[in-house]
């Protein structure tokens, strides 16, 4: 085993940040955090700064963070077997007592697996002793289907970090040895162990059950509840904490403003999976602002729907007034009244992200978002007059119902946009774009639509070709046409099973060549990403209970064919009242 090492350039590193912590690792928990992509990424990544926080504010636990090197750097390290190590002591990932992942998107579950390897820890969880470290894998992905990483997971923490880091903590010091250890969890809630837990498969091969196994303590509890904050009331908002030129968002300040969405949108898995809606104190996200102003000028508000915070135009008029710049991680269209577009625009933004998602009301309707091409087209009047030059927008092709008089619609929608950009920047000289991107739908577990085939791949490609056709030639007009293929690997990691598991290892050691890896593995991929799951009694994503019942998404599902919107007046005036997550 070669013992190359530069603790050079993890000083390099650390010189270059603001905020990281440092602790001696005598006589504590040692945790190694891991984002299973390149640093420039992970910094960047409000759910890795927010479990670092957290788990080094135990005066008892010391967590130190690690990412996949960059691609030259990661040739030679594995061509070398060279140890990964973390930043903050240069201590190889094999000599902490957990691997902790911390995973968001799809594409990275093939890392997870480089950086196993690449700490010399065996990438199935059957094959570790207890000298080997814990690895728990958490993030978004992991609560909406763990399923396909289950089998390199010792542990999968499922649901919100505030919650799970101190149950976690205190379970481990409570268990006496490994085995220990995963029986206590297995009685915790949001905690998921899938080795005390076996599949039983019916001959269609869909599955018939998830079998609990008990070891050496009370059988552990099916399905698996999700572990969620109550209340943000009494907390800081989770907020950028490390500063660092060297990431893609440079020295911004991160803030989660809100955590929800009271919208519904029938395709959205965050949508459903992050309720109930709760709003952060302003006091506590401007105090975070104030003291943060040294190290960043400009502000990004992280929330699935801001305008569902009470208080959002005085934390954006406060804002302001610090002097930062303001960029929302996302509106929803009803986020968009006059004061807040001034209040945007006043500090210094030039461009808004919109997703009207289709062109046409009617299939709004179908997937559940609550705004009309008219409303939609006021609101261009308003984004563009109050002096924003740029528009991006997100469609979708490949949904219930979908015609070609939809696809029309975007076209049409599109037109009218742009339309209203002209009229408003041409007079005064400064006209800018309206970039278009459009992707096929990926049905999401714990959605109204977890239950439908993804489109076929013929189809897709016809309707991607029929925008192509219908959007040429529009000036100041860009569309992005996502790529079919891309998004069948995507729906075949979201949907599948413990048995994409090989393909994964496969797709690892080729490079990510999927249709090699998904055939090396003799696994029909087709059977996940193309088939109606309607009549399946168990779904995979079934370990785990998100909150909401079968009975409401296939509720939401039947109202998606018939078009109806899913909406009931309250005392806030016109808010959808939510079903109650526990």
């Amino acid at each position: 085993m070669a013992k190359t090492r530069d603790p050079g350039r993890s000083q390099h590193t650390l010189a270059r940040e603001v905020g990281y912590v440092r602790k001696p690792h005598q006589n504590r928990l040692r945790v190694a955090l891991v984002f299973p992509n390149t640093y420039y990424v992970g910094m960047s990544n409000l759910g890795l700064q927010t479990t670092y926080t957290l788990f080094n504010a135990h005066a008892d636990v010391v967590c130190e963070r690690a990412f996949l090197p960059p691609k030259q750097e990661l040739a030679a390290a594995l061509a070398s077997r060279r140890r990964l190590r973390t930043i903050e002591s240069d201590t190889p990932l094999h000599e902490f007592d957990v691997i902790a992942f911390s995973v968001s998107f799809e594409w990275d579950y093939t890392n997870v697996l480089t950086i196993l390897r690449l700490a010399g820890v065996p990438l199935y969880a059957e094959e570790r002793t207890p000298g080997h470290p814990l690895v728990l894998i958490g993030g978004a992905v992991t609560f909406v289907n763990p399923e396909p990483l289950a089998p390199f997971a010792d542990v999968i923490a499922a649901g919100e970090g505030e919650v799970l880091v101190p149950a976690l903590i205190d379970t481990m010091s409570a268990a006496t040895s490994r085995t220990d250890l995963l029986d206590r969890l297995t009685a915790v809630r949001g905690f998921y162990v899938p080795s005390r837990y076996d599949v039983r498969y019916g001959p269609e091969g869909t599955i018939a059950a998830f079998v609990p196994r008990a070891s050496g303590g009370a059988e552990p509890p099916f399905p698996v509840r999700k572990a969620a904050l109550r209340a943000t009331d009494t907390i800081d908002p989770p907020a950028t904490r490390i500063f660092t030129p060297d990431t893609e968002f440079g020295s911004r300040l991160l803030i989660e403003v809100v955590r929800g969405c009271a919208n519904l949108c029938r395709f959205c898995w965050a949508g459903y999976n992050y309720l109930p809606v709760r709003a952060f104190p302003m006091d506590r996200i401007l105090e975070v602002a104030r003291l943060n102003r040294g190290h960043a000028d400009r502000v990004g508000l992280v929330s699935i729907a801001l305008c569902d915070h009470p208080e959002i135009e005085r934390i954006l008029a406060n804002l302001g007034e610090m002097g930062y710049s303001i960029s929302p991680a996302s509106l929803r269209l009803d986020d968009l009244t006059a004061p807040i577009v001034r209040l945007l625009r006043a500090s210094g933004e030039r461009s808004i992200t919109i997703a009207p998602e289709t062109g046409s009301d009617r299939l709004r309707r179908v997937i559940n978002k609550t705004m009309t091409n008219e409303e939609i087209l006021e609101k261009a009047d308003l984004i563009f007059r109050e002096g924003f030059e740029n528009l991006k927008l997100y469609f979708m092709v490949g949904l219930p119902t979908e015609t070609d008089d939809d696809l029309v619609a975007i076209r049409d929608l599109t037109v009218q946009l742009r339309e209203r950009m002209l009229a408003h920047g041409r007079p005064r000289g400064q006209v800018g774009r309206i970039v278009a991107s459009v992707n096929p739908l990926v049905p999401k577990p714990g959605t109204a639509f977890q239950w439908l085939p993804m489109e076929a791949s013929a189809a897709i490609e016809r309707k991607m070709a029929r925008l192509r056709e219908l959007t040429t030639g529009l000036d100041n007009v860009y569309f992005t046409l996502k790529s079919e293929r891309h998004s069948f690997y995507q729906a075949l990691l979201s949907l599948g099973d413990r048995r994409v598991a090989p393909a994964i290892v496969l797709a690892e050691q080729n490079g990510g060549q999927w249709r090699r890896a998904v055939a090396d593995a003799g696994l029909d991929a087709d059977f996940y990403v193309f088939r109606d799951r309607s009549k399946d009694a168990v779904l995979p994503w079934d370990i785990i209970d998100g909150g909401l019942k079968t009975a409401f998404y296939r509720a939401e599902f039947d109202k998606s064919l018939r078009a109806e919107w899913t909406e009931a007046p309250n005392a806030d005036g016109g808010r959808r009242l939510l079903p109650v997550v526990p």
